[in-house]
């Protein structure tokens, strides 16, 4: 299973569903960061967009692989993908992240419409719908998106592949851990602090034990986020064995 998790714009949460929602859901599949403003994490290799023969050719030796490509590389990465003839073929499925701002809403329609143009299938591209506020219904707060697909049916969108908003994932945004390992943490922190003597560690043990809390209430909402998203044909693409 190889998927590729993709939009023209920036801010919408291409990284936060490859590592968060899609890479532990999705077992011994590598993530590859392709991106040339931040590359270098400790995700995953990082390649930039005007690499695509690279990446294309390293891709063909993994089984399963997640890309997160970074905005400032998808318009070079999918000029690529047309001068490598059916080099799209290589992904079993096309993620789009998309967030309620109406920038990004427009920018998702052009992704959208660009990776039709590719010629992948409708059942190929799927929607996350990222930074739902609590309780917000989702065709309304992506009101364009979903009149776009209702004249162009393109893409797969499910409601229920939703994100809502959540100060954790600003938490762990600079840090390697994935919410389900910070989920199962079986640290028992409120003993470390009221064993700490110094203010700044008890605060410190006090964040994590925060942070922790905060992804056990998350992975559930991310679990059914992924089931939704599993859903969608073709099903089989998407039956990893651990």
């Amino acid at each position: 299973m190889k998927i590729a998790v993709i939009n023209f714009s920036g801010n919408v949460g291409k990284t936060l569903v490859s590592r968060h929602l899609l890479r532990p859901r999705l077992p011994g599949a590598e993530l590859i960061v392709v991106e040339s403003i931040n590359a270098g994490t400790a995700d995953g290799p990082a390649l930039k967009g005007s690499q695509f023969g690279q990446l294309q050719e390293y891709l063909q030796t993994l089984e399963h692989a997640i890309v997160d490509i970074g905005a400032s590389n998808v318009e070079d990465l999918l000029t690529l993908m047309r001068r490598y003839r059916n080099s799209h073929e290589d992904f079993d499925c096309f993620v789009v992240p998309t967030v309620p701002a109406r920038k990004q809403q427009q920018d998702t329609l052009a992704t959208l419409a660009e990776l039709h143009k590719l010629g992948i299938a409708r059942e190929r591209i799927r929607v996350v719908f990222n930074m739902v506020e609590p309780g917000d219904d989702v065709p309304q707060s992506f009101a364009s998106l979903f009149r776009f697909l209702e004249q162009f049916p393109v893409a797969v969108a499910d409601p229920a592949c939703r994100i809502e908003v959540n100060e954790v994932f600003e938490r762990v945004k600079t840090g390697d851990a994935e919410l389900t390992a910070l989920a199962d943490d079986p640290t028992d922190y409120k003993a470390l602090i009221a064993q700490a003597t110094d203010l700044e560690d008890k605060l410190t043990l006090a964040g994590r034990l925060a942070t922790r809390r905060l992804a056990q209430g998350t992975v559930p909402e991310l679990d059914a986020c992924f089931a939704a998203l599993r859903a969608a044909p073709p099903a089989a693409a998407w039956d990893m064995k651990p």
